[in-house]
């Protein structure tokens, strides 16, 4: 396996592709506390009702009360596309964001860290329902994580909420419609405007091949298709910096062996999750709403990023709306990896330092 390989393996693929091979998982740190709740009743915005869905979820660190006995040191992370609460738990993000003298130091935040519905331990097609799961969309996601955050551990306010690629986009969403529960909010490698162009061409390329695979059968299938893993590389292209695959990739054998590599990892996903993940992108769109806003907002982008283009003037423009809002565009350096750089905190952290001493307030 080549460098790449193993990096998307065990890093940066948690993040957004949830490709990881089950024995890269990560060391938890000592604090981490797994566990699972369960929402009742839970209504999805298509209009499907499910009378009960399990929202899987990982807190490090120890909850500290207000003297009104209310939680003010809860953070909430969110990731990526097809990834899981894992990707928080690498050895990268640990060490710059959870450690003693850290940004999210765990002896001072309540972290909570869920995997969104659809994917890793939560309620997903794949536990039983195949293509009868109903087909939830992004505000269903960030609605489960409201209700675990409200209902299940008794979490009124947030210090901060950020989120990296989808998680990122779920951020913004957490703005409008939760305006005044969070202190801060720190997308990351995401852009708030409708899926187009080519962010939209990429993820139809894999709904198409999933739904056209002979073997998908409607989603009912008994023996797993693996017709539609062929186009999955697509990933590995859009998601990276191209100067990093063609010094790890840099002939044809190596580039052949990567591309076989990532079409066997595909298929150790379930095929109706992996169509489900790219679908719940419709309804996502918060640009309409993005003066609802009212916490500290800082966004963090990266110029390599083939799915958040730079060129595109998205930031410029959108950010002229939120009303405490700022953002940055980090360019391309030796320490860049396209989208992926998401999975590098030593990147971006610096912004979130500033983030959080500016909305320190009373904290």
């Amino acid at each position: 396996m080549t460098r790449l390989a193993s990096l998307l393996a065990t890093a940066g693929m948690y993040v957004l592709t949830g490709l990881a091979p089950a024995g890269a998982a990560p060391m938890e740190p000592a604090s981490a506390q797994a566990a699972d709740f369960t929402e009742h009743d839970f209504h999805f915005s298509d209009g499907a009702t499910l009378p009960d869905i399990r929202i899987h979820y990982v807190t490090l660190g120890t909850p500290r009360r207000d003297a009104h006995g209310e939680i003010d040191n809860a953070v909430l992370l969110m990731h990526g596309t097809t990834g899981t609460g894992k990707a928080f738990l690498a050895p990268a993000m640990q060490r710059e964001l959870f450690a003693p003298g850290q940004p999210l130091d765990t002896s001072r935040y309540f972290v909570v860290i869920p995997d969104g519905l659809g994917r890793g331990g939560s309620s997903k097609p794949s536990d039983g329902l195949h293509a009868r799961f109903p087909h939830y969309g992004y505000g269903d996601v960030v609605e489960a994580n409201h209700r675990l955050l409200v209902e299940g551990l008794h979490i009124h306010h947030l210090r901060l909420v950020l989120g990296t690629s989808m998680g990122g986009m779920q951020t913004w969403m957490w703005g409008e419609r939760y305006p005044e529960m969070a202190d801060a909010l720190m997308p990351i490698a995401s852009q708030p405007i409708a899926m187009a162009g080519r962010n939209w061409l990429w993820r139809q390329m894999i709904v198409g091949a999933i739904r056209n695979d002979p073997g998908w059968q409607g989603g009912d299938y008994a023996v797993p298709p693996t017709q539609w893993t062929r186009v999955m590389p697509i990933f590995t292209i859009i998601t990276n910096n191209p100067a990093r695959m063609q010094s790890e990739a840099p002939n044809r054998d190596a580039a052949t062996h990567l591309y076989d590599t990532l079409v066997d990892d595909a298929g150790k996903n379930d095929a109706n999750d992996v169509l489900y993940w790219f679908e719940s992108s419709w309804d996502y769109n918060p640009a309409p709403e993005l003066s609802k806003i009212r916490a500290r907002l800082f966004a963090v982008n990266f110029a390599d990023d083939l799915i958040n283009a730079a060129d595109l003037g998205v930031m410029q423009q959108a950010m002229k709306a939120v009303p405490n809002g700022a953002f940055v565009e980090i360019p391309e350096t030796v320490q860049s990896y396209g989208h992926q750089t998401l999975a590098h905190p030593e990147v971006w952290k610096p912004y979130l330092v500033q983030l959080l001493s500016d909305t320190a307030k009373a904290h």
